[in-house]
């Protein structure tokens, strides 16, 4: 049976499917609802100045709410900022530590803690923001300044915010797929029709050659087909498990490997790392102070600081995401568990080591792999100066987020005995091997 039709037979999988277009739905429609208190008009003329700024790819994460001023103009990115402080306290705070330790519990607590520094966050930008506002008097942003407007814009923001982190964890609890990296992903999806007509119409009146077209497409193309090729990558560690007698029985003795992605932290990177920038190159753009705007310029895509600091935060967060979601002890101690070895290592530390070595080894390559991705095409773009602003890491979310969850729904179809999703992947259903 094919992928297609086992998204319609299987009825689970169907209405979580549906569940997560309806919510994509609600979220497209609050991108629409303008905060109170702002002309948009004078807002538009003010945000069509600032494109190719840092602006530019915040208003893209946030699929176009920025440049509206929506309720849910801060989009996702105060729920990010917010996780990767209590990622970063869970090193270095003991409570914090041991309440990882504690599984399901634990992990709720943590989360509830995400929460409730989403809000702190969201008040905090929404405030900056709203007060930033008012300091734009050609044209006159907003139309009756002062603290009702702030406190007001305050709780707009952040009230969408939370409503779209609630939209994002219902998707990812009754839906498929990460929640989250969803939201992103509709954000950025949304935005590439009017990106490529604006390319196509500075074509029509003769402002962008048709070479300069071409060119960007093959590096879009390439970009596409070397995150797949990589994201599917893996480096196989064989792994043997001892054979034993119970009773009149023998088990075990089969050789096997432990697959170690190339990319294990997937598209958490970039967002973490655009996600720390956005903030500081936020506040630096709503001050007029000469020093502020030089600071604002420097956190542009294409500028040496905003480069530097972007791969350098990308490796950084390769790294700790790897550490995070993987950890080597606990395999290692499961293979010794079940009587598996890693040949020529002996169990326990040794191959805890073992695979913490390989892992570093890959990760550093990973790192390398995702900070040109997300680097080289924008270059290229600015180069040719296309006024389109698809850099490689909206390209990387796109590609990873859709693998993501069609891993996830072959995960649904191959447990129900139907074939994979796509029929040329490496996953087929039972079906395929009889």
């Amino acid at each position: 049976m094919s992928g297609i039709e086992g998204l319609v037979k299987i009825s689970e999988l169907r209405k979580r499917i549906l569940f997560v277009l309806m919510m994509l739905a609600v979220y497209r429609l609050g991108i629409h609802i303008p905060t109170p208190g702002i002309d948009g008009g004078a807002l538009q003329q003010v945000f069509d100045n600032m494109k190719g700024t840092i602006f530019g790819v915040f208003n893209l994460f946030s699929g176009g709410a920025l440049e509206r001023f929506s309720i849910f103009a801060l989009g996702v990115m105060p729920y990010i900022s917010s996780s990767i402080i209590f990622q970063l306290l869970t090193v270095v705070w003991p409570y914090l530590h041991e309440l990882q330790k504690e599984g399901e519990h634990g992990r709720k607590k943590i989360t509830q803690y995400t929460r409730y520094g989403t809000v702190v966050l969201a008040l905090v930008q929404g405030y900056g923001i709203a007060a930033g506002l008012e300091h734009y008097s050609n044209p006159s942003v907003v139309i009756e300044p002062g603290l009702a407007f702030r406190l007001m814009t305050m709780i707009t923001l952040t009230t969408g915010t939370v409503f779209l982190m609630w939209i994002g964890e219902q998707m990812s609890e009754r839906g498929i797929g990460n929640g989250i990296s969803l939201v992103i992903y509709a954000g950025i999806a949304a935005r590439i029709p009017q990106e490529i007509g604006s390319a196509f119409s500075l074509y029509r009146s003769g402002e962008l050659s048709f070479l300069k077209i071409l060119i960007f497409t093959a590096i879009i193309i390439l970009t596409f087909f070397a995150i797949i090729f990589v994201e599917r990558g893996s480096r196989r560690i064989p792994v043997q498990y001892a054979k034993r007698i119970v009773g009149r029985k023998v088990y075990g003795g089969q050789n096997t490997h432990l697959p170690l992605k190339v990319n294990t932290s997937g598209v958490i990177p970039p967002i973490f790392a655009s996600s720390l920038i956005m903030f500081p190159a936020t506040v630096a753009n709503f001050f007029p102070s000469q020093f502020m705007q030089k600071i604002s310029a420097q956190l542009a895509p294409g500028a040496l600081l905003y480069e530097i600091l972007f791969v350098s935060l990308i490796i950084f967060f390769c790294y700790f995401y790897t550490a995070v979601a993987f950890k080597t002890d606990d395999v290692a101690d499961n293979l010794k568990k079940y009587g598996g070895f890693i040949p020529g290592i002996r169990p326990g530390k040794p191959t805890a080591e073992y695979i913490d070595y390989v892992l570093s080894r890959i990760t550093l390559g990973g790192a390398v792999y995702i900070s040109l991705i997300c680097v080289l095409p924008t270059i290229f773009t600015q180069q040719l100066n296309v006024p389109f602003y698809f850099g490689g890491t909206s390209v990387l979310i796109l590609v990873g987020v859709a693998l993501d969850t069609v891993a996830q729904i072959e995960t649904f179809l191959l447990s129900r005995n139907y074939e994979g999703f796509m029929k040329h992947t490496r996953l087929k259903g039972r079906t395929a091997y009889t």
